[in-house]
């Protein structure tokens, strides 16, 4: 059996809105980051909405500080690639913060990449005032992330995910 622990998600919007919050359990860390997995049916919730994935997935959370967070889904749901853009993710103690950016970069079953959200992006930024220097970090790395999730390049290959999908399934 795997040791992990019990972990929980707090992401919030700008200004300490909250956002989306969930249990999950860490599963391990490799060169990419520290890997957390959702198992399927995990309830998540944020103000006004909710979701239960119908699949196991796995959260990569960058050893490099970069600010994202990916989420990748074990086969049989319609999103295999979902990367939120955010601040740096950091942890306090089993809890792992990040401030969501709107901007994310999805790629769906059929293969098929696209960013989502730019006109939420675009009116946050200006709406909760968005730093100038937060406005272009987040733009860029968009742009990467977005060439690498269509490059496939790992972390957002399919094996490298694979790992932590088989651990989280037992």
């Amino acid at each position: 059996m795997v040791d992990v622990r019990a972990v929980r998600c707090v992401m919030a919007k700008w200004g300490g809105r909250p956002h989306w919050e969930y249990d999950a359990v860490l599963l391990g860390s490799d060169e990419h980051g520290d890997w957390v997995g959702i198992p399927a049916g995990t309830p998540m919730a944020r103000p006004g909405a909710a979701f239960t994935p119908p699949v196991d997935s796995v959260v990569l959370v960058p050893r490099d500080r970069a600010g994202w967070l990916a989420t990748f889904y074990a086969p049989g749901f319609r999103i295999l690639v979902y990367v939120d853009l955010t601040t740096p993710p950091r942890w306090e103690g089993a809890t792992l913060h990040a401030v969501d950016l709107d901007l994310d970069v999805v790629r769906g079953e059929t293969g098929r990449v696209w960013v989502d959200d730019e006109d939420e992006f675009a009116a946050h930024r200006l709406e909760w005032d968005y730093p100038e220097d937060v406005v272009v970090r987040t733009s860029r790395t968009c742009d990467e992330v977005h060439r690498r999730v269509t490059a496939r390049e790992a972390p957002f290959d399919d094996a490298t995910p694979e790992r932590w999908l088989a651990l989280l399934a037992g």
